[in-house]
């Protein structure tokens, strides 16, 4: 959000002319409101993060109208350098007058006008109360001025003052903006003023030349480093740029950078002021990564700070960083573009994902192994308010309790045998302001449950050893593919706990919930990859059938399987879970349509119809036909809580879908083969996923 300043003065031509000064050099990270004493008496509330005011006088006026969070500025005045020319061309041992809006203000700009060097004449303050004395006097004005000039022989108007340098580096200082002063050059924004401030402008014109150059050097000493000025002669040559390219400093300083690499074409540069990204190029049979920056302030090419890399070194540097930073997990890599996927199911856990992601509760994911969970976690901590924090991540299951104890919650020096020296944060601190992603967490100990709900209760820890409580400003995500409920029955969860992380919870669909995607998913992950191979039309069909009891993981392990085949097409017999038995129980496109519709009216009693059919299958394998009665007294014997009533109406349904033959009177029921293929398609991919009889 922009900051806002009010400036207010005595008139409209004075404050708008310190308005443009401001928006010439802060440009739109800046609002404005302007307020004219002179105009009306202001009665309003004036809000904004710094108020500008010309003198004490005016302060006086509004104060009652400020709010006290604001910040104040007062304006340091200072001439053009055309009025001052005015004002030096007056005869010397003149007399005169400086007419301004009050007494402090009047005194203040003879004062400035004494220190710029203006001694030739002699100059008294006019202000209101004392205009009366001007008759026949020759004045000096600041513009469009609301006091009275009336009688006064002559006047000089030298123009409107201007802000002087010093105020605008206050304003940006207060407001937090002196690094947009810093990338522009000050003191040609100033080069029509006169500013009493010699030293600091001195400064600042030293500092803009300078500044970009030292910050790049600074950065990055262990590299290479080699500084040319703007016709290509260099001035600066560090201790790795000899090492890499062979040639010592004293050979190397005021020469061209052509004779040192003629294969580097820096006209570009140069010339145009364009920068050359790293590129890869060979010296002394090293592969080196080159990069040219030019140094540029306010349009002018200073200089060019050329770096030069060994391969080798940046891929270890790259190395050691990411094992930092990504196996810490203090930062998330997916967002919710990164969730491939079309079917209705998975937009729609995408969309409350979303939703969660404005909350500041705590979120539980949950579902089976390889359904995304980690994934679903980082993109809502990247849609959330948090994203420019850290995303700390944990394994609960990865490491030991005591260690896990003194990870999450870090520890003093001295607190155990092997503790580091000066103690050691924990996640909690770490996270602060970001997001803490618990993972597995219900292979956390119960001893450590209890420790977490204190600080998702109190938000506030204590390292181990120490004394003092910290306090932390975290989100929780927590992922399992667990049934946390059934552990709370066990004793081995914390029912309180289980409450605190599930405000939201988050239940992923496994991919056999989704089997639309299957294939695409497939081909994206072909792509990533970077594998090539076609499927067959029945190898299509039966990846789409089958169970994918690991899921994506799964998925991503057959795509790998496949390229490892060496083989262009793949087909149904080259499928790991292929057998002839398997094939035997694919359903065909028509049978496809009437499981579908059976599964969605049976759906709740599943466990009901297979115990149906498979007592009929082997009543058909015994050659028995099997009645309800029969039915209905196996059913108690297995305790499976069926009435005669009920089998009825299922073995009317089963028939109904062709998978049951029902025989009049004391014939009984027969299993059809359509019936036996479905009772094994089940078997299969109902069964296996916790419908057991």
């Amino acid at each position: 959000m922009n900051k806002k300043i009010a400036i207010i003065g005595y008139g409209k031509d004075a404050v708008d002319t310190y308005g443009k000064q401001i928006t010439a050099l802060f440009s739109n990270n800046l609002s404005i409101e302007k307020f004219y004493i002179d105009e009306s008496e202001i009665r309003k509330r004036i809000n904004a993060d710094l108020i500008l005011v010309q003198s004490y006088h005016t302060l006086k006026k509004v104060k009652p109208y400020l709010n006290l969070e604001s910040k104040i500025v007062f304006a340091n005045r200072t001439i053009s350098k055309a009025g001052f020319c005015k004002i030096m061309n007056i005869p010397k041992g003149t007399h005169l007058g400086l007419l301004d809006e009050s007494m402090e203000m009047a005194i203040e700009m003879v004062c400035l006008l004494y220190e710029l060097g203006i001694k030739h004449i002699e100059i008294a303050p006019i202000y209101p109360g004392i205009d009366k004395n001007i008759r026949g006097k020759t004045l000096i004005l600041l513009g469009k001025s609301t006091c009275n000039t009336e009688g006064a022989e002559k006047i000089i108007n030298i123009g409107h003052s201007l802000l002087d340098i010093s105020t605008i580096i206050d304003i940006g200082e207060k407001l937090n903006l002196l690094y947009i002063l810093q990338n522009q050059n000050i003191r040609m924004g100033y080069k029509e003023i006169v500013s009493k401030n010699f030293g600091l402008s001195h400064i600042i014109g030293q500092t803009n030349r300078f500044e970009s150059e030292l910050k790049i050097l600074l950065q990055v000493l262990n590299d290479g480093i080699i500084g040319i000025d703007p016709k290509g002669r260099i001035y600066t040559y560090n201790e790795g740029a000899e090492e890499i390219i062979g040639v010592n400093k004293d050979n190397a300083m005021g020469k061209n950078i052509i004779d040192l690499m003629p294969d580097i074409s820096f006209e570009m540069v140069l010339k145009n002021i364009r920068p050359i990204k790293e590129r890869l190029i060979k010296i002394k049979g090293y592969d080196v990564v080159l990069s040219a920056h030019p140094l540029v302030n306010s349009g002018i090419l200073y200089g060019v700070v050329i770096i030069i890399k060994k391969f080798n070194d940046i891929e270890k540097k790259q190395y050691r960083f990411r094992a930092q930073i990504i196996g810490q997990g203090y930062r998330a890599k997916y967002k919710f573009e990164d969730i491939f996927g079309e079917s209705e199911i998975i937009k729609k856990y995408k969309e409350i994902a979303r939703r969660m992601a404005n909350s500041d509760s705590s979120i539980l994911i949950t579902g089976e192994s390889g359904t995304g969970k980690e994934l679903f976690a980082q993109a809502i901590h990247n849609s959330s308010k948090r994203r420019e924090y850290p995303f700390v991540a944990v394994n609960c299951a990865a490491i030991t309790e005591s260690l896990l104890e003194s990870e999450l919650f870090g520890y003093e020096e001295g607190a155990f045998t092997g503790a580091r020296k000066g103690g050691k944060p924990g996640l909690f601190e770490l996270a602060h302001k970001g997001t803490l992603f618990l993972d597995e967490i219900g292979e956390m100990p119960l001893n450590l449950q209890t420790k977490l709900l204190r600080v998702l209760q109190e938000r506030e820890v204590m390292r181990i050893g120490g004394s003092g409580l910290i306090k932390v400003d975290i989100r929780i995500i927590s992922v399992t593919n667990r049934n946390l409920k059934d552990m709370i029955d066990e004793g081995k969860f914390r029912e309180d706990l289980y409450y605190r992380l599930s405000v939201l919870p988050l239940n992923l669909p496994p991919l056999r919930y989704r089997r639309e995607d299957i294939i695409p998913l497939l081909n994206d992950i072909k792509d990533q990859l970077n594998v090539d191979f076609i499927l067959t039309k029945s190898a299509e069909d039966a990846l789409t059938d089958y169970n994918w009891k690991g899921n994506i993981r799964e998925l991503k392990n057959y795509i790998e399987y496949f390229a490892s085949l060496g083989i262009r097409k793949i087909d149904l017999k080259d499928l790991p879970f292929y057998s002839e038995k398997s094939h035997k129980n694919t359903l065909d496109n028509s049978e496809k349509i009437i499981f579908k519709k059976f599964l969605s009216e049976a759906h709740k009693d599943m466990e009901k119809y297979i115990f149906l059919l498979e007592e009929l299958n082997k009543g058909f394998k015994n050659e028995e036909r099997m009645g309800r009665r029969s039915l209905y007294k196996i059913a108690r014997q297995k305790n499976i809580f069926l009435s005669e009533q009920e089998i009825r109406v299922m073995l009317i349904e089963l028939e109904k879908n062709l998978m049951i033959k029902m025989n009049r009177g004391r014939g009984g029921s027969v299993i059809t083969k359509f019936g036996e293929k479905v009772l094994n398609y089940l078997k299969d991919n109902v069964l296996s996923e916790g419908y057991h009889c």
